[in-house]
């Protein structure tokens, strides 16, 4: 019987078939004239995982992204899975294909992940947010004795996978790690946002979400795929909801005040008057004023001062 040599034995692994076929998947996400659509299982072309390992991290970023910002995603991320690769670079995704679906009834993550990415803006740290932010709701389903699932502290969990192991295998560092770990963390921030809000705390959330606010918003649109029409307005509409409040404090609160500050403790010394509330009416008068064209809005103590003397009974003093 022919036996094998060493040599051959040894042979380092080619993954030449495995970056075709990643080219292929990405060629499917771009829509790419002339690929092969209808993801037929058994004409994708397919590498076995030592082959998909053998690519440079490089090479294989290369396509992941190109795929990613396709116009057509979904169908790209379903070739991705075909070929095997889902399975070797991105496993905590692969686990999702199927998941939550069966006697619980609840919906396949795959196809809302899927769904996700291709309704999500093709800004990259976006794209890749919408593919991973669910990663973490394999760890963490319960399930009622009446069948209600849950997934609580997954965004959580998933932010904690993609900084120990997932961020890493896929090459991602600086800005755009942190920027993919914090969509994760914080996707089902802004669905929480109630119109009861006070801007207190419409501040404190923008404040908090700092320069990652637009990308979060725009993944929070994106993780609405509801098939109940009146359910998918009212979730867009929150969000909308929530950015046009943001918008409106921002723009408040980089006006430059009306009045000095310190004018409080001017008056007081100047009319010889307590802490009270008349200062704060006082106060309230003189921006009306302001507003009216009446008085003029940004000068010194003393033009304010001189104005309330002028109008002493006016003002009560």
């Amino acid at each position: 019987m022919e036996t094998k040599s060493i040599e051959t034995l040894s042979a380092p692994v080619d993954g030449a078939r495995a970056l075709l076929a990643l080219r292929w998947a990405a060629d499917v996400g771009c829509g790419v004239e002339g690929v092969a659509l209808g993801l037929d299982p058994a004409t994708a072309p397919r590498a076995t995982a030592a082959e998909h390992r053998a690519v440079s991290l490089a090479d294989a970023r290369a396509e992941f992204d190109r795929l990613l910002l396709g116009k057509q995603p979904d169908e790209g991320l379903e070739a991705l899975r075909l070929t095997g690769a889902l399975d070797v670079w991105m496993p905590e995704v692969a686990a999702l294909v199927g998941f939550g679906d069966g006697e619980w009834r609840h919906k396949d993550v795959w196809k809302h992940t899927k769904q996700v990415v291709l309704q999500s803006v093709p800004r990259l740290p976006v794209r890749w947010g919408s593919l991973l932010h669910d990663i973490g709701k394999v760890k963490t389903r319960s399930i009622e004795p009446n069948g209600e699932v849950h997934f609580f502290g997954h965004s959580e969990v998933g932010a904690a996978m993609f900084r120990k192991r997932v961020g890493s295998r896929l090459g991602f560092d600086g800005e755009v790690f942190d920027r993919i770990h914090y969509l994760i963390l914080h996707h089902l921030r802004a669905s929480q946002y109630d119109p009861s809000w006070t801007d207190s705390a419409v501040r404190r959330f923008a404040k908090e979400m700092d320069d990652g606010l637009v990308d979060l918003l725009d993944l929070s649109r994106a993780d609405i795929t509801t098939k109940r029409p009146e359910k998918r307005k009212r979730g867009l509409r929150q969000i909308s909801d929530l950015g046009a409040r943001i918008r409106k404090l921002q723009e408040e609160d980089s006006k430059p005040p009306t009045l000095p500050k310190g004018l409080g403790l001017e008056v007081m010394a100047a009319f010889g008057l307590p802490p009270s509330k008349k200062i704060g009416d006082l106060f309230k008068a003189l921006e009306g004023c302001v507003e009216a064209g009446e008085l003029e809005g940004g000068r010194g103590a003393a033009h304010y001062i001189e104005f309330v003397r002028a109008h002493r009974e006016r003002f009560g003093i």
